[in-house]
């Protein structure tokens, strides 16, 4: 096996889908043993950018192979890391990932146009690579990957709302209402401080187009999304959305309440009702992500029955201004 010392660091707009499919298979192994989700359609987005050499970022090539890499998607003036991976057979995959996530921080650090990084490395365990994060100046925030485990949920879970609030399922017109109620349930949210899409309308509906749209996070499933609308202005209170990972599993893709509705069960009877939806549709588990910090939803979760099988790391840089 080659030693990082005999590894070169390339463009990876210089390389092709073919060249890559090893690695990305041995990542969809991973996603599957470590989360149970299918990295199938992931990695077939994947190909389709790197086959039009549009994907940001770095290979590892050791004897003419790839065998490791990392990319990033810019936002205006926001770059995400979207992933970095070795082949695990490697017996320096560690450092390799390390050596690629530093070429690429280094390019995003100095570049005039980037002014914010965020990453979040969900299949990579929680101080996997904070050291390498850290000395580029990113802010790291611990997150948790729960899951709860389906079981004979059968019977639709008891509604009980105020007479002037209804429940029903996603529609595709709910973008718009959906996405201001995300901007005020996460003001001042410490995920807010993670992603910063939260933090005004329009990013918020990119988020939302990002998940329902364009597969963001698995497949969307508009039968287990349901949203808690105001009879009177039509205003949504809240919502759950859903995804399928895989065939086995499900995925909270988000569910939040407006600050003037909390406290009252919403977000327990939400998550019921895709719990519910999602054992319809023959899931054995769900899952969802929380930031450690997010006490009191961390909490909910442990009473509904979640536990926490995985912790990563959320990497956040800010550009100091002049």
């Amino acid at each position: 096996m080659a030693s990082s010392t005999s590894t070169e660091i390339l463009d990876l707009r210089h390389f092709s889908a073919p060249m890559l499919r090893a690695v990305l298979e041995a990542e969809g192994d991973l996603w599957k043993q470590r989360l149970h989700w299918d990295y199938r359609s992931s990695a077939r987005l994947l190909m389709q950018y790197l086959d039009n050499h549009l994907l940001p970022g770095y290979a590892a090539v050791a004897a003419d192979q790839v065998i490791g890499y990392v990319f990033c998607v810019y936002e205006e003036t926001k770059a995400v890391i979207g992933d970095v991976f070795a082949v695990p057979s490697q017996p320096d995959a560690h450092a390799i990932e390390e050596m690629l996530l530093r070429h690429l921080l280094e390019l995003l650090v100095n570049s005039p146009q980037v002014d914010r990084i965020e990453s979040q490395l969900l299949v990579h365990p929680s101080g996997t690579h904070s050291a390498v994060f850290r000395e580029a100046g990113l802010e790291l925030f611990r997150r948790l990957f729960m899951v709860q485990q389906l079981h004979e949920l059968w019977s639709p879970p008891r509604i009980s709302l105020p007479g002037v609030l209804e429940l029903r399922p996603w529609r595709d017109e709910d973008l718009a209402p959906a996405a201001r109620l995300i901007c005020e349930a996460y003001r001042d949210h410490p995920d807010s401080l993670i992603n910063d899409q939260y933090r005004s309308v329009h990013g918020s509906m990119r988020f939302l187009n990002n998940i329902v749209r364009y597969s963001g996070c698995g497949a969307f499933s508009a039968p287990v999304s349901h949203v808690v609308v105001h009879r009177s202005n039509r205003e949504f209170v809240g919502l759950v959305l859903g995804s399928r990972v895989s065939p086995e599993s499900g995925h909270i893709t988000q569910v939040c309440v407006h600050p003037g509705y909390r406290r009252h069960g919403m977000a327990r009877m939400l998550l019921s009702v895709a719990a519910f939806h999602f054992m319809r549709q023959g899931a054995q588990e769900i899952s969802l992500t929380v930031t450690q910090a997010n006490q009191q939803a961390i909490e909910l979760y442990m009473s509904e029955g979640y536990t926490c099988n995985h912790r990563f790391d959320a990497a956040v840089w800010r550009k100091i201004q002049p």
